[in-house]
């Protein structure tokens, strides 16, 4: 950015600084509220744009981001108002990787917030690496009239799909990864799902370990990108139907899904098509 133009600064400047004018179009300030209000009007203008925070305080926006959500529900129902770029929100600082800010930083409840809104509004997504991410992104930035949120850790990790793989399983939202599994397309003997960057390597790990000790064990990976994939067809149209459902995960066989979800105590009784 700063081949373009250069940060907006009206302070005082010393010789060695850098990048600083009274005319620039970079702003920067340490202000959810004014981050989420500048970026609500930018869209209003028809441009795109994102919203890099990170997962802990991205909650200091909660009221905001529910007021944008029900706007553009019920804007979609008027005819005369054009469909505008999606918010999307790139939470980079997740709970999983906090290094030495540890607990302070840590609070995934984000998600759980933006999925009780309306399934015509909300997607979520977890890339598991890179070139996912990327293709995500190009995704989010190209979509009008949804609040996008993505969830990508900052720091270096393996990079597991080429980026025309990335795109074909980012497409799909969900799927097998062949080359981690050894089920050869038959009935596997367990399920290892992974949903975001960290849960996908500690699968994968399981799964090197797994694949090891136990080389007789049918083990299929599925990775899940789009979150709401996990929902029946019948409440998100972003979701699995019941057969697609099973193709994935099987009828009855043992499910261990690595991801930053909610927990559901096993002893309740789960409608059909409930991970």
């Amino acid at each position: 950015m700063f081949d373009v133009t250069n940060r907006q600064w009206e302070a005082r400047t010393q010789n060695n600084d850098e990048f600083l004018a009274v005319d620039g179009r970079v702003m920067e300030m340490l202000s959810e509220h004014q981050c989420e209000g500048w970026l609500e009007g930018y869209l209003l203008t028809g441009r795109h744009g994102l919203f890099n925070c990170y997962e802990a305080f991205i909650h200091i926006v909660d009221s905001m981001f529910n007021q944008h959500a029900k706007w553009l529900k019920v804007t979609a129902t008027l005819p005369w108002r054009r469909p505008i770029a999606s918010l999307n929100y790139l939470l980079a600082s997740h709970v999983w990787q906090q290094m030495h800010n540890g607990f302070t930083h840590q609070d995934p409840g984000f998600i759980d917030h933006v999925v009780n809104k309306k399934a015509s509004v909300v997607r979520v997504y977890l890339p598991p690496d890179a070139n996912c991410l990327l293709s995500v992104w190009d995704h989010c930035l190209r979509s009008r009239h949804y609040v996008n949120v993505v969830i990508a850790g900052k720091y270096q990790a393996p990079q597991w799909l080429t980026m025309d793989a990335a795109v074909k399983h980012c497409a799909a939202g969900i799927g097998i990864w062949p080359w981690a599994s050894n089920d050869a397309g038959s009935e596997p003997d367990v399920v290892m799902a992974c949903c975001g960057d960290v849960p996908t390597l500690e699968t994968l790990a399981a799964v090197s370990i797994l694949r090891a000790q136990l080389p007789d064990l049918k083990v299929r990976v599925v990775n899940v990108v789009d979150l709401m994939k996990l929902e029946p067809q019948s409440e998100h149209p972003h979701g699995l139907s019941d057969v697609d459902f099973d193709a994935l995960f099987t009828k009855d066989k043992p499910v261990i899904f690595a991801s930053r979800l909610p927990l559901v105590d096993p002893s309740v009784d789960l409608p059909p098509h409930q991970p």
